[in-house]
């Protein structure tokens, strides 16, 4: 998975290097998106996908990220990014814990017992 374009509109007085970096936040931040949705669907096979695909971006971005640390406002941006990420983080673990608990009982053996 190839990060974001460049939005050089969005960000136009960032440095070239400054504007790859922050098109991997928001590319990660937009597969954060998408896991999210797919995880309110129930369809845990897209999530882990996605998943995948963020290990992938975020791979990536530490490669990128040693060329050159983010300026000032670039670095308020990506830290506003990272809240995004983490609120989505956050639900797709509340919307995963039934399922990883089903998972675990499946795991055990145990046969989950309708009332």
């Amino acid at each position: 998975m190839k990060p974001a374009p460049h939005r050089p509109a969005q960000y136009p007085d960032a440095d070239p290097m400054n504007t790859e970096l922050l098109s991997y936040y928001e590319a990660i931040e937009q597969a954060s998106c998408d896991m999210l949705t797919a995880a309110k669907a129930g369809d845990w096979d897209a999530v882990v996908k996605l998943e995948g695909a963020c290990v992938l971006l975020i791979s990536q971005l530490k490669h990128a990220a040693r060329q050159r640390p983010l300026d000032q406002e670039s670095a308020r941006t990506k830290a506003r990014i990272m809240q995004r990420i983490l609120v989505n983080d956050a639900e797709i673990r509340h919307l995963a814990e039934p399922w990883l608990q089903d998972l675990d009982e499946m795991m055990a053996g145990r046969r989950k017992t309708i009332h």
